[in-house]
């Protein structure tokens, strides 16, 4: 190798390896702004950075300059009253944001506000977000709860009623995908836990056109899901209803016609309006 080439080589090392170092550096340092984040909110108002630093093993002087990023951002507040820090209100605009993207159009929210009251249940729409079934919207009261279940959230597709719904509706190689992205962890004792268990589930449900969890997501909790079908005819999202498990014997041919009702509605939306089942 010549000297000229030694010394063009010696020089693109030494530019690469500050580089790596920064890239690692950055990275190290996002990681480490995040799980400051998760620390407030995990402790909640009032934390002091010296609590932050014991958590999570950090010196106090990188806290210190993390936290003041993070308050500058708008990710934390500085709490004056109690000398500690508090979730900023950032965070609230970003959730805010996350449910705006996935939530419906308003005629299907129109659709699932009746279905709560005239089901007297808390009713939802599922739909997925990438590989992810995520709440599209959810209407609920004091007197008829959905518990697990938050707008812009995602809940286990194999423990939800609304999920089993969207996974029945897929092909054998997206249902695999889906299933190892998300896993078959138990929520409950009576979580589906096992694929072949789940594969004959969702044989049931394509046959019966409907899904029906009992104690699977949440304890003490029951519910039923229909697909919500698009203009072609394949599944566009899931409604569904979920109610006190003690009451949901009694009641379950009753909810299920009224979510076949609001299924048939809701897609009858899609059909006047395409991007209905979330606003893109």
């Amino acid at each position: 190798m010549t000297p000229d080439r030694r010394n063009a080589e010696a020089a693109r090392l030494f530019e690469t390896v500050p580089v790596a170092r920064e890239e690692a550096s950055a990275g190290s340092s996002v990681l480490r702004a995040l799980r400051v984040v998760d620390a407030v909110a995990a402790a909640g108002d009032g934390v002091t950075a010296k609590a932050i630093a014991r958590r999570l093993g950090s010196p106090l002087p990188t806290i210190y300059r993390v936290l003041a990023t993070l308050v500058e951002e708008g990710y934390l507040v500085r709490m004056q009253d109690v000398r500690g820090y508090g979730l900023g209100y950032r965070v609230a605009a970003l959730h805010r944001v996350l449910t705006a993207q996935v939530a419906p159009h308003p005629a299907v929210v129109a659709i699932l506000q009746e279905l709560h009251s005239e089901a007297r249940a808390a009713a939802y729409l599922a739909t997925f977000r990438d590989v992810d079934v995520v709440i599209s919207h959810v209407e609920q009261c004091g007197a008829h709860p959905g518990p697990g279940l938050r707008a812009g959230e995602p809940v286990p597709a194999h423990a939800t009623a609304g999920g089993k719904v969207l996974l029945a509706s897929l092909d054998p190689s997206r249902l695999t995908g889906v299933v190892a992205h998300g896993g078959l962890e138990r929520s409950t004792r009576r979580t589906l836990s096992d694929r072949r268990a789940l594969d004959r589930e969702l044989m049931r449900i394509r046959s019966a056109g409907a899904a029906v969890e009992v104690e699977e997501h949440e304890r003490g909790v029951a519910g039923i899901a229909v697909p919500v079908r698009g203009p072609g005819g394949d599944t566009a999202a899931a409604i569904g209803v979920v109610v006190a498990r003690s009451d949901f014997a009694a009641r379950r041919w009753d909810l299920e016609d009224a979510v076949r009702v609001a299924a048939v509605r809701a897609s009858r939306a899609l059909v006047v309006a395409p991007s209905a089942a979330h606003v893109p």
